[in-house]
C-alpha cells in the first residue's frame, strides 16, 4: 500500500470519527446565531472563526461531515446494488436483455452530463437531503452497471463457469457463486471513487441551492453563503475552511481508489 493510500485512509477514518461523535466534538450549537459575533477571525474561542450570522464555522464543518458521508455511503450503496444487478443480468444473458439494458437504458442516462442530469432531477423532485440522495442514486447506478456488465461478459467465458453450467448449476448459482465473486474487484475501486463523486455532487448541488437547504451545515451551503466579494475580502476563512474539508474528503477517497486499483491489479502492483 503506497503512502498516498495510507494518507487517504487516515483522513477517511478521521472523518468517520468526526461524523459519529459530532455532538461531542462541536464546540457550539450549529444553529445558534449572534450578529454581534459575525465574521470573527479564527481564535481560541472559535477555531475556524464565525460566519455572516455569528455561527461557529468549526462546529458547522464538523456536522457537515455527517451530511457528506451520509450522502456518499447511501448513494454508493444503492447505486452499486442496482448497477450490479442490472449489469450482471445484461452481461450474463446477452441478447435482447443486453440490447435493452445496455443499448437503450444506458444510452438514455449517458446522453446527458451527470451533474446536469442531477440538477434537472433535483429541480423536479425539490430540495432536501432525501430527494438529493434519490436523484444521485437515479443517475449514479449506470457507471456500476456498465462496469459489471463488461466484467461479466469476460468472466462468463471462463472454463470454471462453463464447467458449472455443464454440471447443471442454475443461472442464479452461476452468477452469485462463480461469476460475481470474480468480477467484483473493479466495483470496489469504482465505489471508492464514487464516494468522492457523491460528496462533490452534494456540495455542488447545495451550493446551487438545489441540495440540502440552509441553515443545514452542509459544506456546499457554507461556501454559497460566503461567496460574495465582500465576504471574501472581509472574512476569507468563511470560505476557506469548508472548501478545505471538501478538497480533503475528495482527495482521500481518490487516494484510496488509486491504492485499491494498484493493489487489486497484479500488473500495477508488480510495477
Amino acid at each position: 500500500m503506497n503512502r498516498l493510500t495510507i494518507i487517504g485512509v487516515v483522513i477517511v477514518v478521521v472523518l468517520v470519527i468526526v461524523a459519529l461523535f459530532a455532538p461531542w466534538i462541536a464546540t457550539y450549537d450549529v444553529g445558534a446565531t449572534d450578529l454581534s459575533m459575525r465574521y470573527l477571525p479564527p481564535s481560541a474561542a472559535h477555531w475556524f472563526g464565525t460566519d455572516s450570522t455569528g455561527r461557529d464555522i468549526f462546529s458547522r464543518v464538523v456536522f457537515g461531515a455527517r451530511i457528506s458521508l451520509q450522502v456518499g455511503i447511501i448513494v454508493v450503496a444503492v447505486s452499486a446494488v442496482i448497477g450490479t444487478l442490472l449489469g450482471a443480468l445484461a452481461g450474463y444473458y446477452g441478447g435482447l436483455v443486453d440490447r435493452v439494458v445496455s443499448g437503450y437504458v444506458f444510452n438514455v442516462f449517458l446522453a446527458f452530463p451527470g451533474l446536469l442530469l442531477a440538477i434537472a432531477m433535483v429541480a423536479f423532485l425539490g430540495a432536501g437531503l432525501n430527494k438529493l440522495i434519490l436523484a444521485l442514486c437515479i443517475i449514479g447506478w449506470v457507471g456500476y452497471a456498465r462496469l459489471i456488465r463488461g466484467q461479466v461478459l469476460k468472466v462468463r467465458e471462463y472454463d470454471f463457469v462453463q464447467a458449472a453450467r455443464a454440471l447443471g448449476a442454475s443461472d442464479a448459482r452461476i452468477l452469485l457463486v462463480h461469476i460475481l465473486p470474480n468480477a467484483i474487484q473493479p466495483l470496489i475501486v469504482q465505489a471508492s471513487l464514487g464516494m468522492a463523486g457523491a460528496v462533490l455532487s452534494e456540495a455542488s448541488l447545495s451550493f446551487l441551492g438545489l441540495g440540502v437547504p440552509p441553515p443545514a451545515p452542509s459544506w456546499g451551503v457554507m461556501i454559497e453563503e460566503a461567496r460574495d466579494l465582500s465576504t471574501l475580502s472581509a472574512a476569507p476563512h468563511a470560505l476557506i475552511f469548508p472548501g478545505i474539508a471538501i478538497a480533503l474528503t475528495v482527495l482521500a477517497f481518490n487516494f484510496i481508489g488509486d491504492g485499491l486499483r494498484e493493489y487489486l491489479d497484479p500488473r500495477q502492483r508488480a510495477r
